[in-house]
Formats: structure tokens, C-alpha cells, sequence
């Protein structure tokens, strides 16, 4: 009986993966990148380093993906978070667990996790063609047939399509899998940037730009109702916000920038103290430093970098001494530390978009195997799926599973055995 032949088309996290996988299940792979170099994406993500995965329970792990979450529970109870930890080290990646229960190539230099996917791709004999732009995919009878390039067309049984998303487009992800998907029935829910840097109205006080604050907590308001708030670290940049809780918050705030509502940032810079705490510490401040200035206080209280814009908008004289400072200019000064405002105007482009919120309608594949309810013999995976979660190693864990999964049923020749190939 001849070999079954699978074409992958897309070179990043999840077709690596799904290359694999269909190969080890004893099909003859193709896999199809039109960048000159595979993973690309993977060399950059996470500064570098690249967070493969997250110690988190399934739950959680689901939870992090918020409503469509639930389509990944078929994934992940076949291929989790521990199989990738031991799939690396079998394949010669040592990995690390840090804070944050992230899990790092302990190298910490995210090319290793390419060069491992690729030796363990030529020890599979899967075939990696570069500069390989698909246009089309051929099907007949609602059956896929093969798939059309710029070089000619590829005859196969079965194709995985994990083109990645929209984000980082200088990477390759430009959005061709929409353009592919749509071309054949799927629906593509509207794609746009998430886990992205927000844009502040009027930029961020020229003193921001570069000021990195922890242990803050911000509050997300969309028409002045409280829709989320997360503790932790914000960075400041020319022109808005940036950091891990403004990425996490930032998927809630594009779609509701983009449906026309105000959104607000409020961001409590003392958490650790209630009100009246940390009123009776500002008393305590303006009564023993009473002949130092206003401003000289305010830096036993903030980064230095704070300090003007605190200076500009609670409108207290610099040079006010500490005991002369009136109960109302304390209040105003208690508000500010408590709810420092910012109006989102805006939000950067997908060149600066961590992933891809958006994608084929998951309604429209099915979570058992990612083949498509569509078109029989597509499978899907990876970030190409209306699938996008938080920071912390989430979104690169569902394009490992998905991958996985997609491989393993588009290379089993009965299809419906892939469903058993780990015990649940």
C-alpha cells in the first residue's frame, strides 16, 4: 500500500510540529514555507528566549483563552504541556522552568528550539521546501486533491494548513491562511491585533517613555464600567502602554475601541495600601518632612519619572513646603496615586501584535482531530484558527497541540484512530 502523502504548508510553531507528527505516523510529508527560512517567528518570540509552554493545570490553561478556550480540550488530553516538555528533551532541547511557571530553552536563545525541529524533520526525511508560496488549494467534490503553487501544483491526501496568523507579517504571517480558508467555504471571523501595545491619547508625558513599573494594579473601564483589572508590570513607551498587563488587558480594549467605545485605563500605582492607609502615610510624610518641598516629598514616593506628570495634574506648586500643604491638595494627591486615568486612543498595528485574535471559525472544525467540516482532508492548526490567549506560553502551547493533533490525524491512514494515540 503507498504511502500516504501530506502537505503542511506553513513553517512556524505548529506546522514544524504537524510535519513531524504526520511523518512518525508513516506518511510521506511535504512541508510548504514561502520565507526563505522556516520558524521565524519562533526565533524572535519572547524577546529571543521564547516561552515554549506554561506548568498550568488544563483548566487554567483553557481559561487563559477565555470563551473559545474550550475548543482546545481535545488537544491538549492528547498532547499537553508535559509531552512538549518531554518531546523537547527527547529531541536534544533542555528546557527550564522559571517564575511564572514558564517553561525556556535553558540555552535561552529561541533558535535552538528551530534547529531542533529541524534535525528532528531530517531524521523524519519530511521534505522542507523555502520560497514556496501556496495560491490555492485544489478540491474536488468538496474532497481536497492537492494544492497549487507559483512552481506548480502537488498532488496528496490530505493538507495541514498552519500559516500562523496576521501578526509580525515581516515573519511570514500575512494572513494567507484566511485568504485559503475563505477561498474554500470557511468563515474567517474579523482578524486583529491582540496582545498589543495601546495607544494613549496625547502619547505618554514625555518623562514616561522608557519608565517600567511593577507590582501596579490597572483597571480597564469601556464606557465607564469596570471590565477587568490585573496586578503587575506596565511599561511606558512614547506613545502609550505596554507591558504584561497591558498585553493581557489589550484584547478587550481593541475590540472595544474598535466598536466605537471610550476606553479608559486606571491604574492604582500604591495597591498595597488602602485609602486610608495610605492618606495617614502622606500625613505622616507632609508632618516630618514639613520644611522639605512638594516635590522633594513626592520622590520618597514615586520613580523619579513620575514625578512631573504628578506635579502637572494634581496642579500643587513644586515648592510648596510639606506643611503647608491643605487637606484638599492631599485628597487631590490620594486620588491621583489611587487612579491615574488614561484614555486609550488606539492600538499598534500587527507588526508590533504579539498574535492574531480572529481566524476560521472553530465552529466550522472539528476539536477532535482539526480536520475542517468543510473540506475533507483539510486540517487546520495553529494560530490560522480563531484561537488567541495571554502571555505566559499559552498560545505557543495550542499551536504545539493543535499541530500535534493535526498531524497525527491527516497522517493516520484511518483518521478515526488518531483520536486513541494517547490514553486520556
Amino acid at each position: 500500500m503507498s504511502k500516504k502523502t501530506v502537505v503542511v504548508i506553513g513553517g512556524g510553531a505548529a506546522g514544524l510540529m504537524a510535519a513531524g507528527q504526520a511523518a512518525l505516523c508513516g506518511a510521506r510529508v511535504i512541508l510548504l514555507e514561502k520565507m526563505k527560512r522556516p520558524g521565524r517567528k519562533i526565533c524572535i518570540t519572547g524577546k529571543g528566549r521564547c516561552n515554549l509552554t506554561n506548568n498550568a493545570i488544563v483548566e487554567d490553561f483553557i481559561d487563559h483563552f477565555g470563551k473559545n478556550g474550550r475548543f482546545l480540550r481535545q488537544a491538549f488530553a492528547r498532547f499537553f504541556a508535559p509531552e512538549l516538555v518531554t518531546f523537547f528533551e527527547e529531541t536534544g532541547l533542555r528546557v527550564t522552568l522559571e517564575r511564572g511557571g514558564r517553561y525556556f530553552p535553558t540555552s535561552g536563545k529561541a533558535p535552538d528550539i528551530l534547529k531542533t525541529f529541524l534535525s528532528w524533520l531530517a531524521t523524519l526525511k519530511v521534505d522542507i521546501r523555502t520560497n514556496s508560496q501556496v495560491d490555492s488549494l485544489i478540491i474536488c467534490d468538496k474532497k481536497l486533491s492537492g494544492v497549487a503553487t507559483k512552481k506548480g501544483k502537488i498532488s496528496c491526501d490530505a493538507v495541514i494548513l498552519a500559516t500562523g496568523g496576521a501578526s509580525y507579517p515581516a515573519t511570514g504571517s500575512t494572513g494567507d491562511g484566511y485568504r485559503l480558508a475563505q477561498h474554500v467555504g470557511h468563515t474567517i471571523i474579523p482578524v486583529r491585533p491582540a496582545l498589543v501595545p495601546l495607544e494613549i491619547s496625547g502619547g505618554i508625558h514625555p518623562e514616561l517613555a522608557g519608565l517600567e513599573l511593577r507590582n501596579v494594579e490597572v483597571r480597564l473601564f469601556i464606557d465607564g464600567k469596570r471590565k477587568r483589572q490585573l496586578f503587575g508590570e506596565i511599561h511606558f513607551l512614547k506613545y502609550g502602554v505596554s507591558g504584561p498587563i497591558i498585553l493581557t488587558l489589550s484584547g478587550d480594549a481593541v475590540d472595544g475601541f474598535r466598536a466605537g467605545r471610550k476606553i479608559v485605563l486606571a491604574v492604582d500605582l500604591k495597591p498595597a495600601l488602602s485609602q486610608q492607609k495610605l492618606d495617614a502615610r502622606l500625613i505622616r510624610d507632609f508632618e516630618k518632612r514639613h520644611k522639605e518641598t512638594f516635590a522633594e516629598i513626592l520622590r520618597g514616593l514615586l520613580p523619579a519619572q513620575l514625578v512631573p506628570l504628578c506635579l502637572e495634574q494634581t496642579n500643587i506648586p513644586a515648592d510648596r513646603p510639606g506643611g503647608e500643604i491643605s487637606k484638599k491638595e492631599r485628597k487631590r494627591l490620594l486620588q491621583w496615586l489611587k487612579d491615574l486615568r488614561m484614555e486609550v486612543n488606539g492600538h499598534r498595528s500587527f507588526s508590533e501584535a504579539i498574535v492574531t485574535a480572529g481566524g476560521v471559525n472553530l465552529k466550522e472544525v472539528d476539536p477532535r482531530t482539526m480536520e475542517s467540516k468543510i473540506i475533507s482532508g483539510l486540517y487546520l492548526a495553529g494560530e490560522v484558527l480563531d484561537l488567541n490567549g495571554n502571555t505566559g506560553g499559552y498560545n505557543l502551547q495550542a499551536a504545539f497541540s493543535t499541530g500535534w493533533l493535526a498531524g497525527r490525524s491527516a497522517g493516520t491512514k484511518n483518521e478515526h484512530q488518531a483520536s486513541n494515540t494517547r490514553k486520556e
